[in-house]
């Protein structure tokens, strides 16, 4: 992985940005922009510039810390009532991710807590809780690569979908953790990436992180993945999570239902890795998790190219839900969940 972090704040509580790199621009450019106000972070998240369900929250976060100081900073009430406002905005950029959700609450109650300070106080402290929410990330991070090493042998081949490594997240990732740390350790590892259409996160942005740490991948069409698999090339399937709910459905990027069914049929184990933030134990399971739906342009003119008739009917769900039962583990920063069910859920993750 690049040097250069995924997202990080630039400067104080009053005058600070938000600083990201562009994933749309990758993997040939290696691109930072700022985010002065908090529309802008608003449409980097929407448009996909910052994306993975824990960088999504970081940025949600910061974003807040933005909004809150658009009345300025002397009142502790003006910056209370401009939080409410960009939490309330914020929360509109994307809804499957409950990371996003989860970060903005955090920072209410940051707010809520803060007693008699006066505005730039108060400002202060946001910025802080959301310093805390991007560390609290990178050693849950670690912590994800830890526990999930354990289940790689050397010599695995693991296949994963879309992207969640340090791009998704502020370092280091949640499957891709598993990946970084068993090759960390000196295992022999390889990775097979889905190309992971429309957007192709698997080939512009996991191929890409892969190759900056040197760990051999090979990139496949998504329609492959059941071919690598009956061929005996894949030894188990790792991927990543936007939202968890308590029966342990998952909701990840679309495609990644199809995945689990292929491994099922081919004996092969299939894990999610995921912070304990991306769980929803408020969804009984996923029949309730929001699906986001996106622009048909994303399908028909991928990266500028028309590849579909004019007046073709389009359905582009950016997420699907894996049934708990395809699952082998829930790999969290507080150790595996297996068997996945709301017992094991439930006890592994109020730890």
């Amino acid at each position: 992985m690049s040097a250069v972090p995924t997202l990080c704040w630039i400067g104080d509580a009053a005058t600070g940005r938000l600083r990201i790199v562009d994933q749309t621009r990758l993997p040939t450019e290696l691109v930072q922009i700022d985010c002065g106000d908090v529309h802008s972070v608003w449409s980097a998240i929407r448009e996909l510039r910052v994306r993975g369900a824990p960088a999504i929250g970081i940025a949600a976060a910061y974003g807040s810390v933005i909004g809150a100081r658009c009345r300025g900073v002397s009142e502790a009430s003006a910056v209370r009532l401009s939080l409410g406002e960009a939490v309330e905005f914020l929360q509109t950029s994307r809804p499957t991710a409950v990371n996003l959700f989860w970060a903005l609450r955090r920072m209410e109650q940051a707010a809520s807590g803060g007693g008699d300070l006066d505005g730039l106080a108060l400002l202060e402290r946001l910025l802080a809780e959301a310093h805390a929410i991007a560390e609290e990330d990178r050693a849950t991070c670690r912590a994800i690569g830890r526990h999930g090493s354990e289940l790689v042998a050397s010599g695995d081949a693991i296949l994963t979908h879309c992207n969640a490594g340090g791009l998704a997240t502020s370092a280091y990732g949640t499957a891709l953790a598993v990946i970084f740390a068993a090759h960390d350790q000196g295992k022999n590892v390889r990775v097979f990436a889905d190309e992971t259409r429309p957007l192709l996160q698997g080939s512009r942005l996991t191929a890409w992180e892969l190759l900056q740490r040197g760990i051999p991948v090979t990139l496949i069409c998504d329609n492959m993945a059941g071919l690598v698999m009956r061929e005996g090339k894949v030894q188990l399937v790792i991927v990543g999570a936007d939202r968890i709910a308590a029966n342990g459905d998952t909701a990840n990027k679309v495609g990644t239902y199809s995945v689990a069914v292929l491994a099922r049929n081919h004996k092969i184990p299939f894990y999610v890795a995921a912070p304990a933030s991306t769980f929803d134990l408020s969804l009984p399971d996923g029949s309730a998790i929001p699906i986001e739906q996106r622009d048909a342009r994303e399908v028909t003119h991928g990266f500028g190219r028309q590849t579909a008739p004019s007046g073709v009917e389009v359905y582009n769900p950016a997420f699907d839900v894996t049934p708990a039962e395809l699952i082998t583990g829930i790999i969290t920063e507080k150790g595996v969940i297996r068997p996945v069910n709301p017992s094991t859920i439930r006890s592994t993750i109020e730890l």
